[in-house]
């Protein structure tokens, strides 16, 4: 008879491990807590430690040449800085701190200390709102990427060459100079263009007495009676071309004086002195007035063939003026590179230069700005626009705050960028207003490398101080980066 199946199975555990050997079929190592890793016993741990040592290594292997670079390139220059400032300007005599002493005794580096302040206070601010500003508007518009392209673009000229193209636009003369071409045509089409009698003098020198700009007629003349004025020294070419042949009015009414203001000279020679000739033409356009005990009383203006007539007077006598309108200088426009003081501390040029380093970095700041903006949920702007909050207050309340992490770095490193700032104010400050333009990074080529008295010692300090103002901006950077990315 077959065996009855039981329930009763019985199993045998297996042994337990005593330092190796086969369990359930998997072989073990030995379980000897004191075993060296990788091994048993002193080989094994000589052969960790040696490949410890090799590991070790490599890794110094391939950080030396970055850390000889790094020490040819920044640190020796660093403490060959710091120690060529403690000796005068041959380097041959130990001065201490004799050259800081003198650095700050300096008006020309006091000076650029100032003009430096003014960069970093006016330059990245500015630079910093306008990208802020721009990189919002860049979403509502419907060519976006060149809008961004060409706000950008300047951001791949060089400070040099941006420097020669803002000294041209710069340039007084608005022949050559485009900011005063357009100041000036827009002033043209407003205020008018000034007198064109500039330099103009009467041709009978007895006939009249300057007023300050003005003419004034020596002899008063009545009321119904003619005169005529010649002038001289005016350029036929500055002539309107409306003039036409001068005419002398035959009569004037009784309550009125008539006269005429001619150019005296006629083209290829010839005609008589203070007599109007045939080829002479009126000079239309002028403002002439008639003055009675110093204050004018009546004017008119004179017609293309020079005629003028003014009426409505009462009878009497009066002196006649061409007034100072008609010799006033046309505008030519703003002396963008004077080192006029538009407030105390702050000159023209130094704001002229700060708008040519505008043009470059705003594009980096709207770049920078635009790349947070998008980062920024939609659905916490459109939750506070369904509350209600209109578009300003979405800007100030939610972009503004979610933004200011990255707004923060954007400043800081456009402050390090002002405070080396150096090939535009070479390039774009003329010679005449340099020492007014200054910055720190100038003033150290200035002293160390300009002129005769070149002093490298002296130069040495300045850099050194550029080295301290510019390390707390870049610590700050740093820092700010390292909490980011925990």
């Amino acid at each position: 008879m077959a065996d009855e199946p039981t329930d009763d199975i019985t199993t045998t555990p297996p042994p337990e491990p005593t330092g190796g050997g086969v369990v359930a079929g998997v072989v073990t190592a030995p379980t000897d807590p004191e075993a060296p890793v990788g091994g048993g016993g002193e080989d094994g741990g000589r052969r960790g430690r040696r490949f410890e040592l090799r590991g070790t290594t490599a890794a110094l292997f391939f950080v030396a040449p970055a850390a000889v670079l790094l020490g040819a390139l920044v640190v020796y220059p660093i403490v060959y800085t710091v120690i060529r400032s403690l000796f005068d300007a041959d380097g041959n005599r130990f001065v201490a701190l004799g050259n800081y002493v003198d650095m700050f005794q300096n008006d020309r580096t006091l000076r650029a200390i100032k003009n430096n302040l003014v960069w970093v206070v006016i330059a990245p601010t500015v630079a910093t709102g306008v990208g802020l500003i721009y990189a919002v508007l860049a979403e509502r518009v419907r060519w976006e990427t060149a809008f961004k392209v060409a706000v950008f673009m300047p951001m791949a000229i060089s400070g040099l060459a941006t420097g020669v193209i803002f000294r041209l636009v710069y340039e007084e003369n608005p022949d050559r100079g485009v900011a005063n071409a357009v100041v000036t045509s827009i002033g043209g089409v407003f205020g008018g263009d000034g007198g064109y009698l500039t330099g103009a003098r009467p041709s009978d020198k007895g006939q009249f007495a300057a007023a300050g700009q003005a003419l004034l007629a020596r002899q008063p003349g009545e009321t119904g009676s003619t005169a005529s004025y010649g002038l001289l020294a005016i350029a036929p070419d500055d002539v309107p071309d409306s003039a036409v042949a001068a005419k002398q009015p035959t009569e004037a009414a009784g309550d009125a004086i008539a006269g005429l203001v001619w150019l005296d000279f006629a083209p290829g020679g010839g005609g008589e002195k203070g007599a109007v000739d045939p080829k002479e033409r009126g000079l239309p356009g002028v403002k002439v007035e008639a003055v009675r005990d110093g204050e004018v009383v009546g004017s008119a203006t004179t017609e293309d063939d020079g005629s003028f007539t003014i009426d409505g007077l009462e009878r009497g006598s009066y002196r006649i003026s061409l007034a100072e309108s008609n010799f006033k200088e046309p505008f030519a426009g703003f002396g963008y590179l004077d080192a006029n003081e538009v407030i105390p501390g702050v000159n023209v040029v130094t704001l002229a230069i700060i708008a040519s380093w505008l043009w470059i970095w705003i594009g980096f700041a709207m770049i920078v700005i635009g790349a947070g903006l998008s980062a920024i949920p939609r659905d916490v702007l459109e939750a506070a626009r369904v509350d209600g909050a209109s578009e300003w207050q979405v800007f100030r309340r939610v972009t503004a705050p979610l933004l200011t992490p990255v707004l923060l770095v954007v400043l800081v490193t456009l402050v390090i960028n002002v405070l080396k700032i150096f090939d535009l104010v070479l390039v774009v400050a003329p010679g005449s207003v340099q020492d007014d333009a200054s910055v720190i990074a100038l003033d150290i080529y200035r002293v160390s490398f300009s002129g005769s008295g070149a002093d490298q010692g002296l130069g040495s300090a300045l850099s050194i101080l550029l080295f301290l103002l510019v390390v707390p901006a870049m610590a700050f950077n740093i820092k700010r980066f390292r909490s980011e990315n925990r």
